[in-house]
């Protein structure tokens, strides 16, 4: 295990990297003092993810969690903050309202061009650093990796989607960060399950972290899963675990991992 102030670095044995960005609720004093009370709770968090796969760790796959919020800044945004969805609203690289459109900052206070650059070094980069460095060790041992972007999201955000939300939503960017087919394959193993809808490449097919690393041809495979909260979780406050849910779906999402990986390494 790798501690650091920014993040969290468990390695494993065998050639998975599941990444957690949206996982961090910590927001430093020195930011929270510019914020409103609804940041501070931050809502949008991934929760519980790090529950939700701690099959991962008898897996022998490494895992990278970060300690931040994505409110100081969204570590699967392009440090440039280009829009991933062009013609869609979305949130930036450091984000000024929750996905209800609620403020995250008290008026005149958001971050300026300087104060954004400084937290994309102090927590974005550092990061990035760790995730493009396990994921080349994983590499030059096994010759190819997975990264599995492990994301959650409530079911029904019309900011972003209109209706509910399909509960399995897989991004490759088309196709382009892994092996041809590998997600609908995996949609198809949730469509035969018959419990939970799916889907390959709809709204969300992957962010900036599948999309950057996510080079085949490298030998680096990427697929994001967004997960909708309502299958594991409350997805209101207290936004509390739900057990016998989980306990559900959490065999299906192992199933799906160990699929992706055995695709990738037999390509």
């Amino acid at each position: 295990m790798t501690d650091s102030p920014i993040f969290t670095l468990t390695r494993g044995t065998v050639p998975l990297l599941i990444s957690i960005p949206h996982r961090g609720t910590r927001i430093p004093e020195s930011l929270a003092a510019d914020m409103t009370p609804v940041a501070l709770r931050v809502d949008d968090c991934d929760w519980h993810l790090e529950r939700l796969y701690a099959f991962a760790k008898d897996m022998g796959a490494s895992m990278l969690t970060p300690e931040y919020a994505r409110y100081v800044i969204d570590l699967n945004r392009p440090p440039d903050d280009a829009n991933l969805y062009p013609g869609r609203d979305t949130t930036g690289l450091c984000p000024v309202d929750t996905f209800e459109k609620e403020p995250l900052y008290q008026p005149g206070r958001e971050p300026g061009r300087a104060q954004i650059e400084a937290r994309r070094e102090a927590y974005w980069q550092p990061y990035h650093d760790a995730l493009a460095h396990e994921l080349d060790a994983l590499r030059a041992q096994h010759g190819r990796v997975l990264l599995w972007e492990a994301h959650s999201i409530r079911s029904a955000v019309p900011r972003f989607f209109e209706g509910r939300l399909p509960d399995f939503n897989f991004g490759t960017a088309d196709g382009a960060t892994t092996v041809p087919g590998l997600a609908e394959a995996l949609a198809r193993i949730v469509t035969s399950d018959g419990r939970y809808t799916s889907i390959a490449n709809g709204r969300f097919k992957g962010g900036y972290i599948t999309r950057r690393y996510g080079q085949p041809s490298e030998g680096v495979h990427a697929v994001q899963l967004e997960l909708t909260q309502v299958t594991y979780m409350q997805e209101t406050l207290p936004f509390a675990y739900d057990e016998a849910r989980a306990s559900q779906v959490q065999p299906l999402i192992e199933e799906l991992v160990a699929t992706a990986l055995e695709r990738v390494m037999s390509a």
